[in-house]
């Protein structure tokens, strides 16, 4: 009966805990009315180096007395140019012009303002742009979708013209520039939306005469603005080929000297561009159509340090190091990836020759000499990940030749971790690197995701506040190396038990770890907890040995869907601003534009597919262990059977990685991270498997490897330490080994005894 009931109580407890982690959410107030008038006022190009007490003495008072954050211009094109970031404003989506787009920067878009009555105006071009944006783009924006939800709004200049129009292109009240008095026309509309101009190039001279001009015009708006009101100021956009992170400032009731975030960042000190629409709605406690917009109503949080120049400063060095990213992030995993191809064709002869024949004849073993370099080799790649992301410790950033500062770090940081593996008690056993290196990375991923995932923020294997993907929690290369470490470290672990405990010990750890992945106070990815769910079921299905039976497979699905469906049904009963992405999918199923979001999805997946560097990771990991790891001569099989718990591991992170990939529209990338820890270590564990493949050893009296005593079962043989002949074998990974007594060195080749297969 225990033995019926066991997997049923497995199957709950995973269930219970993934839904655990994924229901539980931070108790936040929704938006409230906090304004009788809402002033949008944006400045393309606006960053936080342009402002100073000096030059911007209004932006610098209103930021001192208001709330800041740093401004992600994400829209439908990259980069964002101004005629982008002004729709994107008005639609509260991801919207884009319909123009003709050259390499090397932001075309010089005319836009056509006609002003028929003199009171308001018409975009003759708002139709086909809204057109453009519904059938060609996977977004579903549509271009003002935030003046369709006002009685009335107002615009002063082209831009905010841009942004106030309507679907069928009418702006209802317009200005092509400031009046001599604006406050009757600020007054005349509960939403104002004004261009402030723009502030572009490289010269830090002409970039503060022009911030200096948006300065003077921003302080003939606050001396008009309405009573009771909520003026947003924000950089709304990039002016050529590189992306920035941009200003963003509140200055209003209920918005004083604090950090602006919203439930689409989940970061302090973060903002969208696609926020300001429903943020200017929910101030003016106006309903929001949430079918239409993506972005979130802001917040503000306190936090903020008192010294002005001290919280501008953190702003500012974030925009320099997401800079910095961008840049040295594609060569790093290109290096990455030819590292990992190199390696695995380094490892084919080894593989070929590290087999010895029983008889007289046979390949020349490799150097032993040679051999340690490869394994050290190999645990150095397995570690240049975790590495890297250690690295953003060090401001690497900040000096001129960012890029040779993060080389040197992150080399430096490798080296460091392979030492400390290589001198790791337990060393010269056959699993002692891999448990070492899967829990070493599980420890440096998880101790950044339990201080906030500062060191992914912006990081070089994190992810970029400029893509606007994701700005809190687990990235899609710390998801792919967290459950791959996660799941070996169970493995691991697992493999020193009884055979009877080890789908107890899987769950247990992988059950912490789908804790740690979907709590949105830590990793806040529940696809990556949905899909490390179903891998751990996987791992505690087999880890006792044996195939992936129809029953096996019905257990594991069962807890996958439970969790999916528990959390599902959890997350639909939330108010639509807090409800995580698989909630506001299904409700977006439940209205009809469910499409759009399996359409960019399959988008997404495709793009990251074939631009991804992670992408050669992944295939030339997997080439390496069809091809030759799980061939006869490869060693894989050979230590499967040994160690069915390590077997179940890397199958539960295939399945993890894959799933997690898919549904999270990054492709293989997820698979890729983890292949680039699983695979090395992996091919490490075969070598020293095959290493041992003709040892012999005598039974020892009274000491029968019997699984009720509490050995190792039939099958799972005592490990060995690495080198040969030239020391006295370990009993086992058991967990009474100590107690055994050593065979003697000259009984380790003898004709008779237990063969280690």
């Amino acid at each position: 009966m225990l033995r019926r009931l066991t997997p049923v109580l497995l199957t709950l407890l995973v269930v219970v805990l993934g839904i655990t982690a994924l229901a539980a959410r931070p108790e936040r107030d929704g938006p409230r009315r906090s304004a009788d008038f809402v002033v949008l006022a944006g400045v393309a190009g606006l960053r936080w180096e342009d402002v100073d007490p000096q030059r911007t003495p209004t932006l610098w008072r209103m930021a001192e007395e208001g709330s800041i954050g740093s401004l992600s211009v994400r829209s439908a094109h990259r980069p964002t140019c101004p005629v982008d970031g002004w729709l994107t404003l008005g639609a509260g989506n991801f919207a884009a012009w319909n123009g003709v787009r050259h390499a090397g920067g932001c075309p010089t878009t005319a836009v056509t303002v006609e002003q028929p009555d003199g009171i308001g105006a018409n975009l003759p071009q708002q139709q086909s742009v809204v057109g453009y944006n519904q059938d060609r783009l996977p977004w579903g924006a549509v271009p003002g979708s935030l003046s369709e939800s006002v009685r009335c709004s107002v615009a002063v200049g082209p831009g905010a013209a841009v942004a106030a129009a309507r679907p069928f292109g009418r702006v209802d009240r317009y200005a092509s520039a400031l009046p001599r008095d604006p406050r009757a026309l600020l007054g005349s509309c509960v939403l104002s939306i004004v261009d402030l101009g723009t502030v572009t190039g490289a010269d830090p001279a002409a970039r503060q005469e022009a911030a200096r001009r948006a300065d003077e015009q921003l302080a003939r708006v606050l001396a008009a603005r309405p009573p009771r009101s909520l003026v947003l100021v924000a950089g709304i956009s990039d002016t050529d080929e590189t992306s920035r992170l941009h200003v963003a400032v509140a200055d209003g009731p209920g918005w004083e000297r604090g950090w602006l975030t919203s439930a689409s960042t989940g970061r302090e000190g973060y903002l969208q561009l696609a926020d300001l629409a429903p943020t200017a709605l929910a101030a003016l406690g106006r309903p929001m159509p949430e079918r239409l917009f993506l972005g979130r109503p802001a917040q503000s949080v306190p936090g903020r340090p008192d010294d002005l120049p001290a919280a501008i400063a953190a702003p500012a060095d974030a925009d320099r190091e997401a800079g910095a990213q961008r840049r040295v992030a594609g060569w790093f995993f290109a290096l990455l990836a030819a590292a990992q191809v190199a390696l695995a064709v380094a490892v084919l002869p080894l593989l070929r020759r590290a087999r010895r024949l029983a008889g007289p004849h046979g390949p020349v073993p490799v150097s032993p000499r040679v051999v340690r370099v490869v394994e050290l080799l190999l645990i150095a790649a397995a570690l240049a990940v975790p590495a890297a992301l250690l690295a953003d410790a060090v401001p690497w950033w900040r000096g001129d030749h960012a890029g040779l500062y993060f080389a040197v770090v992150t080399a430096l940081l490798t080296v460091g971790a392979t030492a400390a593996v290589r001198f790791t008690p337990g060393y010269a056993r056959t699993l002692g690197p891999l448990g070492a290196v899967a829990g070493l990375a599980t420890l440096v991923v998880g101790a950044d995701v339990f201080t906030g995932a500062r060191l992914q923020l912006n990081g070089v294997v994190g992810y970029s506040a400029l893509q606007g993907g994701r700005y809190a929690g687990l990235g899609t290369v710390g998801l792919g190396i967290f459950l791959a470490g996660a799941l070996l470290s169970a493995g691991w672990l697992a493999q020193r038990v009884r055979r009877g405990w080890r789908p107890a010990v899987m769950v247990l750890v992988g059950g912490v770890a789908v804790v740690v992945v979907g709590s949105p106070y830590l990793g806040a990815d529940s696809i990556g907890a949905i899909a490390l769910t179903a891998g751990v079921s996987v791992a505690a299905a087999i880890s006792t040995g044996g195939w992936l039976t129809v029953s096996r497979l019905v257990w594991a699905t069962m807890a996958g869907l439970a969790v999916t469906i528990g959390f599902a049904v959890v997350d639909l009963r939330r108010p639509e601003y807090e409800r995580g992405s698989l909630g506001r999918f299904l409700a977006a199923l439940g209205d009809g534009t469910g499409g759009l979001t399996v359409h960019r999805s399959s988008s997404a997946n495709f793009e990251t597919l074939v631009n991804s560097p992670l992408t050669v990771i992944a295939l030339a990991g997997a080439a390496l262990v069809f091809l030759a790891l799980l061939q006869p001569w490869g060693g894989l099989m050979r230590l499967f059977g040994i160690y069915p718990a390590i077997r179940a591991a890397m199958a539960g992170t295939a399945v993890a990685a894959g799933i997690g990939g898919l549904l999270g529209g990054v492709a293989l990338d997820v698979a890729g991270a983890a292949g680039a820890l699983v695979v090395p270590m992996a091919a490490l564990a075969a070598l020293r498997v095959l290493d041992h493949s003709t040892d012999r050893t005598q039974p020892v009296a009274g000491r029968p490897w019997d699984d009720a005593a509490g050995d190792l079962p039939a099958g799972d043989p005592p490990d060995v330490p690495a080198g040969g002949a030239a020391g006295a074998p370990d009993i086992g990974d058991g967990p009474d080994d100590d107690a055994a007594a050593p065979v003697p060195p000259q009984a380790r080749r003898a004709s008779t005894g237990a063969t280690v297969r």
